[in-house]
């Protein structure tokens, strides 16, 4: 019986025709050899059947497990684009709404209703903003912590209980479900 050798880049359309041509080898060998019952039965060739069998399933099994890889590997870069487009579905009707204020304040007289309907579009981007797990940090009056916030500079304290807190807050920080994606930007009492 011929080996079976096959340089197999993980594609079935070679392993079909691999297998093919093994078989067609096989049996064309097992049709032209005198006696080639007798042989089946000696234990070398039951060997020599039992490594085929064995290598055509390790074949098979390497070809499904690369064609698994590469299903996944184009799966990751398919969530990888759309991960964000649920979170930015959510702010588009606040960017609706953002976009309607600006063309009600260029004819707007009344500068209360212009700060009445910002407050709004703020407090809904807010809350949109907060109903994906967006959470602001309080910072001013805590103890500086280097983990949360990154000193911007240092001012003496009002007292001495304030030294080593946070005293006012340049930028304020974020977490995302309980986790600092955003550092606060703060000044700290010396």
């Amino acid at each position: 019986m011929k080996k079976h050798t096959s340089h197999n880049s993980g594609t079935d359309t070679e392993w079909k025709h691999d297998e093919e041509m093994n078989s067609e080898n096989s049996f064309t060998q097992e049709e032209s050899l005198p006696g080639a019952e007798q042989t089946e039965s000696t234990p070398e060739a039951k060997l020599e059947i039992e490594l085929t069998e064995a290598r055509d399933k390790y074949l098979r099994l390497y070809s499904e497990f690369e064609n698994y890889k590469k299903r996944v590997s184009r799966d990751r870069v398919e969530w990888t684009k759309t991960a964000g487009s649920d979170i930015l579905l959510s702010f588009l009707p606040v960017i609706d709404d953002m976009e309607r204020a600006l063309k009600a304040m260029k004819d707007a007289d009344d500068a209360k209703a212009v700060k009445t309907g910002l407050e709004l579009i703020y407090n809904k981007l807010k809350a949109v903003a907060e109903s994906k797990g967006l959470k602001p940090m309080e910072s001013i009056g805590k103890t500086f912590d280097p983990e949360l916030h990154d000193a911007i500079t240092n001012v003496p304290a009002s007292s001495e209980k304030m030294k080593g807190k946070v005293m006012d807050e340049v930028e304020k920080g974020y977490y995302l479900n309980d986790k600092v994606i955003r550092h606060a930007k703060v000044i700290v009492g010396s």
